[in-house]
């Protein structure tokens, strides 16, 4: 990305700010660059921060058009996988209402990256391999649960990765280590909201305590019939 010598405020005045903005804008850009970000009062932080969200991006001294979330790496991550094992469980014969504990907990973060809607640049990409082990402690509670509520079953999240890093360039890193099928706890009706809820509980606090571009975030937790398509969840 190309370093910016000089603030934009040409391009906020022509994307339809105010001039008092668009002064304040350069000022705090000013600033920020003779001092750093630290030392601006926090109304100030967001402030810029919501200007230059409202900039495109620069690339090779051109604008170009900046990403939207679902189209971040991460992101399509994370909905790849899902839609293997969402693909999987269709073929599994599961009664009415049951779901893997695994789908349970990325459907639960992709709620949640729409809600909250983070950068999901480098800094973000590279705090959030911690979620890993929180994914295999909630996994190891729901291979409990399934032992009980449920039945476990196999499910080869490696084989389909590397068939689509054949076919498309990229630089996905398994779900889970281990290749080959792994275990699948699967959970029936009656114990997929309770598990659902306990993701949630752990989600919530640990997506906003560790993205960097959540840190100043001051939005509340979702409701809990929030979904990004405007209607329940589940």
């Amino acid at each position: 990305m190309a370093k910016e010598l000089t603030h934009r405020g040409d391009e906020l005045k022509a994307l339809g700010w105010s001039d008092e903005d668009v002064a304040r804008y350069a000022e705090l850009w000013e600033y920020r660059q003779r001092w750093g970000a630290m030392n601006l009062e926090r109304e100030d932080r967001l402030f810029l921060r919501k200007a230059e969200a409202a900039l495109p991006v620069i690339l090779s001294g051109k604008a170009a058009v900046r990403k939207g979330l679902r189209d971040k790496s991460y992101y399509r991550w994370l909905q790849f996988h899902l839609d293997v094992m969402t693909s999987a469980e269709a073929g599994f014969g599961l009664p009415e209402g049951a779901r893997g504990a695994w789908a349970i907990l990325l459907e639960e973060e992709l709620r949640l990256l729409d809600y909250y809607q983070p950068v999901l640049g480098l800094p973000d990409t590279l705090k959030a391999k911690g979620f890993d082990p929180v994914r295999d402690e909630l996994a190891e509670v729901a291979t409990t649960l399934a032992a009980a509520q449920g039945e476990l079953r196999q499910l080869d999240l490696s084989t389909p990765l590397q068939e689509l890093k054949a076919k498309d360039n990229n630089r996905w890193r398994p779900l889970r280590d281990q290749a080959g099928p792994q275990a699948y706890p699967v959970l029936h009706a009656e114990a997929v909201d309770g598990f659902r809820q306990q993701v949630r509980s752990r989600f919530v606090p640990l997506l906003r305590e560790t993205l960097p571009s959540l840190a100043e975030s001051d939005k509340p937790e979702p409701p809990a019939d929030w979904s990004p398509g405007g209607g329940a969840a589940s």
